[in-house]
């Protein structure tokens, strides 16, 4: 029992590492060949777990095989248009203009259920309102609506808006994010000052959020109610 518990932890290590490698993907947005690697991982690192007579690099080798040519051919189609077309398959129009284009979903077998599922997805229940919809190679539909349908934007009312960035969070459990509080362009001093100010102390802070703007939220850590607080760094 003690084997098989330290062999899993072990090619638990290893496929993370290798997921790490491939790089971060949601299952959706796989391609192909990334999916057809995760799934061979995932059957060969069970093998060596339910049968301790398999050595455990019969598990591990091939993994980090997989791994490793994945990532050569990823290397590769980046390179090359022509062989990232064959591995990955090109975008398909399926709406053009407003019209359905049914030869084309015939053709990469995309049902009418699975349209509207996927409109659905994004907040339309109406196919009227879609000038333009696309399968991705990852089989998630991409859409543009018509013009009378989109949400208005400053740029079509000709109003010049301020530019903001997004808030960071600079402390997570009490611990400070370090990347975070630079891209706020502060210094862990700044952040303690911001806390005195306040009267927290950084490991009593469950949450605290802060944009170039300078402007910063905190949510103390509490057993009952959190009582947020927000501000500007001046």
């Amino acid at each position: 029992m003690i084997v098989v518990f330290f062999r899993t932890l072990i090619l638990y290590a290893v496929v993370v590492l290798g997921m790490r490698i491939m790089g971060k993907r949601q299952l959706g947005e796989l391609q192909p060949s990334e999916l057809v690697v995760t799934i061979l991982i995932s059957n060969i690192a069970t093998l060596p777990i339910e049968n301790t007579d398999v050595p455990l690099l019969a598990g591990a080798v091939p993994i980090l095989t997989l791994i490793s040519f994945e990532v050569i051919m990823s290397f590769i189609t980046l390179k090359n248009r022509k062989i990232r077309t064959v591995i990955s398959g090109n975008p398909i129009t399926i709406i053009s203009n407003g019209e359905i284009n049914q030869d084309e979903m015939k053709n990469i077998r995309f049902s009418i259920d699975d349209l509207m599922e996927q409109l659905r997805a994004q907040s339309i229940f109406d196919i009227n309102e879609v000038s333009l919809a696309i399968v991705e190679t990852t089989g998630n539909l991409s859409v543009m609506k018509k013009a009378d349908y989109q949400n208005v934007t400053p740029q079509m009312l000709n109003i010049k808006v301020k530019e903001c960035s997004a808030s960071m969070v600079v402390i997570s459990d009490g611990e400070l994010v370090e990347s975070a509080i630079k891209y706020c362009n502060l210094t862990n001093k700044d952040i303690e000052k911001i806390l005195k100010k306040e009267g927290y102390h950084a490991k009593e802070v469950f949450l605290m959020t802060c944009s170039p703007q300078k402007d910063y939220f905190i949510a103390p850590k509490s057993k009952n109610q959190i009582n947020s607080i927000k501000g500007k760094v001046k």
